[in-house]
């Protein structure tokens, strides 16, 4: 805005240079960029009257040009909720749009305007309710057009809802089904890009967040152990009720633990840091577990802090940020299941068969390790598989040493158990004297599972 004097010769000169069409008389556009109301015919506002001495006299355009100011109006909008006001609108007939000035109307209006692809809203300042909107479809923001009261009410009272609105009608749908409903024009609204947080979902559907994928592992052995629980529905023939696994993350090599309480948690695990530096040469730094009292108590965590580890828990009801155990767990529960049922052997053997399975395991190849085992991750060596048996097969170990004379047999018909950990053999169970015998002078029959011929006998 400029003031100056009117200039007829000037007016002319001005009338004589537009070239563009002038718009409709009814037609308004919100510009952020315009200092004052404009319009370019006083024949379409309420009132009007010559300029005030505190008016301004002209309006400089964006060429530089001084438009002059023949009247100063004033005109309102009616709407269902409340009438939207136009002061001090400037007329000047060289204008080519009727121009609605952003700061001047949320000032007079106190309110606030909102512009987004399909629209703008005019929403009350205090309450955030929708005053008026105005749909879009070219490059600029037309207002609604003047008309008479009921006309505009019945024209503002058909506007098409939010997505908010329609969120909360349908029962507050999911995000990609409302999407589907507005792109099929099932239903229309004002903002398909309305974004908010519904308390009423937040309360009825909340679920839990994706977990990011981790490809992260330590660089050497020992720097981080992942320890896990499980607890079997059955105590095992042994008198085992648990088992402790722990997987070194840079070797992926795995030991188990069966375990009569839980309170024997912590003792081995100690004793594992004991193994670990006198095996390996190596100090564990770091320890992943879930929540449960096993691994957090207060003599847990002074070892922990005398030791310089470490501790890291997950959080409660959040199994998956202790993922790497619980996928251990159940690759060797998956083991530990298949070789029961393959030699027909009760459940009551479940820590036998949880030996195997750990010792299997860690000689099996893995897509972590690009192939490798972790059993040749941990000692730099191929492991020997020459010597492996199926599990539960028939076997028969050499008995002279302990028979009672010279013509008492020489062997028993025995269930293959698995690889003793203490001695360089096998652990067969003596199916007559209900004992374990360990030796290495076996014969194997891996196609006879002596239990499943005694399940199926009358």
């Amino acid at each position: 805005m400029q003031g100056g004097s009117f200039d007829t010769s000037s007016l002319a000169s001005n009338f004589s240079t537009m070239s563009l069409t002038p718009p409709g008389p009814s037609e308004w556009y919100v510009d952020s960029g315009a200092g004052a109301h404009m319009v370019n015919n006083a024949g379409i506002i309420s009132s009007s009257h010559t300029p005030l001495s505190s008016s301004p006299s002209s309006i400089i355009v964006g060429n530089g040009a001084s438009l002059p100011v023949t009247s100063v109006g004033s005109h309102s909008f009616f709407t269902t909720r409340r009438p939207l006001v136009l002061s001090n609108v400037l007329v000047s007939p060289n204008i080519i749009k009727n121009l609605i000035s952003v700061r001047r109307f949320t000032i007079d209006n106190n309110c606030s305007i909102e512009f987004d692809p399909f629209g703008l809203s005019v929403k009350d300042l205090q309450t955030r309710s929708v005053i008026a909107r105005c749909n879009s479809t070219g490059d600029l923001y037309p207002f609604f057009s003047p008309a008479p009261p009921s006309t505009t009410a019945t024209a503002l009272t058909a506007a098409a809802p939010s997505t908010t609105l329609w969120h909360r009608r349908l029962g507050h749908v999911g995000p990609e089904a409302l999407s589907k409903l507005l792109s099929s024009n099932a239903i229309t609204c004002n903002k398909r890009h309305d974004t908010h947080v519904c308390h009423a979902c937040q309360l009825g559907r909340h679920v839990r967040l994706p977990f990011s994928l981790s490809n992260s592992r330590a660089l050497r052995p020992f720097d981080l152990i992942h320890c896990d629980l499980w607890t079997s529905p059955i105590v095992s023939v042994s008198g085992y009720k648990y088992y402790l696994v722990i997987l070194d993350d840079c070797t992926h090599y795995s030991w188990t633990f069966p375990l009569r309480l839980k309170s024997d948690t912590f003792t081995v695990l100690t004793h594992f840091f004991l193994y670990a530096r006198t095996q390996f040469d190596s100090t564990i730094k770091a320890v992943q577990c879930d929540n449960g009292r096993e691994f957090d108590h207060s003599s847990a965590r002074t070892f922990f802090l005398t030791h310089g580890v470490a501790f890291r828990m997950s959080c409660p009801y959040t199994s998956q940020q202790n993922g790497r155990a619980e996928r251990a767990l159940r690759t060797i529960n998956n083991i530990v299941r298949s070789l029961l049922f393959q030699a027909s052997l009760p459940p009551v053997y479940w820590a036998d068969s949880l030996h195997t399975a750990t010792y299997l395991l860690n000689r099996h190849p893995t897509k972590t390790l690009d192939g490798r085992t972790p059993y040749f991750a941990l000692y730099g060596t191929q492991p020997s598989y020459t010597h492996l048996r199926v599990f539960g097969c028939a076997c028969y170990p050499n008995l002279s040493s302990t028979a009672p004379h010279k013509l008492s047999p020489r062997s028993s018909l025995c269930v293959f158990l698995g690889y003793s950990s203490d001695h360089k053999g096998y652990q067969c169970l003596d199916l007559h004297s209900n004992q374990i015998i360990f030796s290495r002078h076996v014969v194997f029959d891996e196609t006879v599972f002596p239990f499943a011929d005694m399940s199926t006998s009358p």
